[in-house]
């Protein structure tokens, strides 16, 4: 019985050809949540974390308030700070998120600073790191998948993002992946009463800094690149939205920013 539906898997794989075939996430939800720890594992050999309560409490609820408001919350969220001048947030497949330090300090509010949990979410959302995972496993490993012959394969993987530091290129997206958790990211943050609008400012500050040649953008700029085109779809999206109360700041965020400015200063590069 398995091997007539590998059979018939590997013929429908087949004809659908390569680009169809990347976007498709044949990996269960349970075995995505199982990469995501041993990625996670990975990734915290090679990171050094924020540990101060203040920080981590806060980061921790904001995160949580965004995926409580996702359109996924069949799985768990677990959020950490990554003690790192680099600006940046990455996402791991099954809800594990990493916010950079240096970005809480170059965001100047709660909202451009939700604004982009809120987009790396969207990638757990729409499971762009599952899906990356099937496009590079092949079709041999997509069907050992579907068979159950595979129940570690998260191990297996872990190694592709042992290297975050360098890259992290197998949490480099499309352009459509960034589009979908854009819009995502807005209807969360929206959802959760914080502004949508941070995320395009946020995105609109990343863009003048990169052109001033600034380094420390290096690592956002080449997984998640907030072109031109990503801020005025933003802008729209944002534009779309009833007009209600909407929180742009906070007193904690405030609080958060300034003990990282001052415990942990940005070294100029």
């Amino acid at each position: 019985m398995t091997r007539t539906i590998n059979a018939i898997l590997l013929t429908l794989l087949m004809s659908a050809g390569c680009s169809t075939i990347s976007q498709i996430n044949l990996i269960s939800t349970p075995q995505e949540v199982e990469m995501g720890q041993q990625f996670s594992q990975e990734v915290e050999k090679e990171v050094k974390l924020v540990r101060d309560p203040l920080v981590v409490s806060y980061v921790e609820n904001l995160g949580q308030l965004l995926a409580q408001h996702s359109q996924r919350t069949d799985i768990p969220y677990t959020i950490k700070v990554v003690d790192s001048d680099e600006v940046n947030a990455f996402a791991l497949p099954g809800g594990y998120l990493y916010v950079n330090r240096a970005l809480i300090q170059t965001a100047d509010n709660e909202s451009e600073l939700a604004g982009v949990m809120g987009h790396e979410i969207g990638h757990v959302v729409g499971q762009h790191g599952a899906k990356q995972l099937t496009k590079q496993l092949g079709l041999e490993a997509l069907l050992g998948v579907v068979a159950g012959e595979n129940p570690s394969i998260g191990r297996q993987l872990a190694a592709q993002v042992a290297g975050v530091g360098a890259g992290l290129t197998l949490l480099k997206y499309g352009r459509e992946a960034e589009l979908e958790a854009d819009a995502y990211a807005v209807q969360e943050t929206y959802d959760a009463g914080i502004d949508p609008g941070g995320m395009a400012t946020f995105f609109e500050k990343l863009l003048a800094m990169h052109d001033e040649g600034d380094s420390g953008f290096a690592q956002i700029f080449s997984t998640h690149p907030p072109t031109r085109e990503r801020i005025e779809r933003v802008h729209g999206l944002t534009a779309e939205l009833s007009k209600k109360n909407l929180k742009k700041d906070s007193r904690d965020f405030q609080k958060v920013r300034a003990y990282l400015n001052e415990r942990y200063p940005i070294k100029k590069k």
